[in-house]
């Protein structure tokens, strides 16, 4: 856990540009020599849709067309990928979208991450990415809608209820 413990000492370490990476070195047990392990976020919008689905399955989302997730991420401001690399595989294990008025105000959407890294610190630093990502934007006011269960992961970024105590309003067709 070095590793990760150094990337989060440095607070401004997340995300000088379009792509950043961080390298830990893992022993194979099954072959018994060193695998390089890179894990990569970008900012670049190659996403393949179906990858994208099986990650928002692995979570456990309800599934939604295609060509409206295509729609949804062609337009919005940001959108931010993380990404396991082995060798010369890769996969994707974190997503996250922010759409914005390109000038005060960005909401940041549908951020995911891969079960098995979970836990790990990689949700917090692809929320550090995206947020610096934004800031570099010049982006003032940030906010997002979170589930229950994951309202004190925002909280612990710095995320708080409105201040006002208004509370958000919703129309959706009937």
């Amino acid at each position: 856990m070095g590793f990760w413990k150094a990337w989060f000492s440095n607070p401004e370490a997340a995300a000088t540009n379009k792509n950043t990476f961080f390298e830990e070195q893992k022993v194979d047990a099954t072959a018994n020599s060193k695998v390089s392990t890179r894990i990569v976020f970008s900012t670049e919008r190659e996403i393949d849709l179906y990858e994208l689905e099986e990650l928002c399955d692995a979570v456990g989302w309800s599934r939604r067309p295609l060509r409206k997730v295509k729609k949804a991420i062609e337009h919005s401001f940001l959108v931010a990928s993380m990404w396991q690399v082995r060798g010369t595989q890769k996969r994707l294990i974190g997503f996250a979208r922010a759409t914005s008025d390109h000038a005060f105000n960005a909401t940041i959407w549908d951020v995911v991450v891969h079960p098995e890294f979970q836990s790990k610190g990689l949700g917090k630093a692809l929320m550090k990415y995206v947020l610096k990502q934004l800031r570099s934007e010049e982006i003032s006011n940030v906010t997002l809608f979170a589930d229950p269960h994951v309202v004190e992961f925002y909280r612990n970024l710095g995320f708080m209820p409105d201040p006002e105590g208004i509370k958000g309003m919703f129309w959706y067709p009937h």
